[in-house]
């Protein structure tokens, strides 16, 4: 049997990338948050665009974590 370590290279840095690119993508989710709630304590005001950033930074990290998913189970497809 031949393996093909290229390919098993390729899959492992696409995995790994797309693993650090999450955290970073949650990460920036977690700091809209926090970015909101010192607007809130200082002021009470200014957190609407705090809030959206952590919202659509969440909601991608749920898209890529979906779709990771779907190419897992072959039900789906």
């Amino acid at each position: 049997m031949h393996l093909d370590w290229t390919a098993l290279g390729r899959v492992t840095g696409v995995s790994i990338g797309a693993t650090v690119a999450v955290v970073v993508v949650f990460a920036l989710g977690v700091l809209g948050l926090a970015r909101a709630e010192t607007a809130r304590e200082r002021d009470g005001g200014g957190q609407g665009l705090a809030v959206a950033q952590a919202g659509a930074c969440f909601l991608a990290c749920a898209a890529v974590v979906a779709y990771g998913i779907y190419l897992i189970v072959p039900q789906f497809h």
